[in-house]
């Protein structure tokens, strides 16, 4: 059985999916048994596939078309025989064995899924930890990021003490690893969303049923770009996603 299997995503962004991969095989002990599968949702031409094919342990997968965000993670589930998977974002970089420290976490905890400390490429901490979802705090998320600052703390959890562990209700999508057993009994992602939102059902379903914790003792880089907030046509495509989760686990208003 393989450690740790990890699944990139790439959508046009070949310089990151690039940079994420050569710094996963910097860092990450040689003692670990991993395999990292690029799924390439692209509609330009790149050279992905020659360089994935440097490595033994670098798969390239090439849908038809662009099946997604979630579908693309789900695109190598029938492949996977790791006892742990890390969902992994093209902007993230590692500077540290990462991916030994989270399982020595997990197995030492118990938890069904684990996020690492998030800070930008200047060392700056990520809010990217939430409390439960509602309908106030996603709209004054899309819509009024200016205001109600107060809230925006408490919903990010900036309350809480970042140099120990706690459960999450919500971590962003961007990093995160889960037992591979449990990714398999939920079929992966709900496939319903196109792209955002489905990670936030996703740690819904882990919580349901075992825990998701933040863990302090590693640090990864994450370029963040929110692309949602500058273009439009993501925009709606993350406003219909919020739809389909509040559809589906009811209507939390505040």
């Amino acid at each position: 059985m393989t450690d740790i299997s990890i699944t990139i995503v790439a959508y046009n962004d070949e310089e990151d999916v690039r940079n994420a991969v050569c710094s996963i095989m910097e860092h990450t002990a040689v003692t670990i048994q991993k395999k990292i599968y690029i799924v390439d949702n692209s509609t330009n031409k790149n050279q992905l596939e020659n360089f994935c094919n440097q490595w033994d342990e670098v798969y390239y997968r090439k849908p038809k078309e662009n099946i997604g965000f979630g579908k693309g993670h789900n695109y190598v589930l029938p492949e996977l025989d790791s006892k742990y998977h890390a969902i992994v974002n093209p902007d993230i970089l590692l500077k540290e064995d990462s991916f030994q420290i989270l399982l020595n976490f997990m197995e030492k905890h118990q938890v069904g899924m684990v996020v690492p400390r998030m800070t930008d490429e200047n060392g700056n901490f990520q809010a990217v930890y939430r409390r439960e979802l509602t309908v106030f705090d996603m709209g004054i998320r899309m819509f009024l990021s200016s205001h109600f600052k107060k809230r925006q703390a408490y919903h990010t959890m900036q309350d809480m003490d970042c140099t120990k562990p706690f459960q999450v209700p919500f971590a962003q999508g961007s990093f995160l690893v889960i037992q591979t057993e449990l990714f398999r009994q939920f079929g992966g992602f709900d496939t319903r969303y196109f792209m955002y939102m489905e990670d936030a059902d996703l740690c819904k379903q882990v919580n349901a049923c075992s825990s998701l914790y933040y863990c302090p003792d590693t640090t990864v880089i994450h370029k963040w770009e929110r692309a949602s907030k500058k273009n439009g046509k993501l925009r709606r495509i993350h406003i219909a996603s919020m739809f389909r989760y509040f559809g589906k686990w009811g209507w939390k208003l505040w």
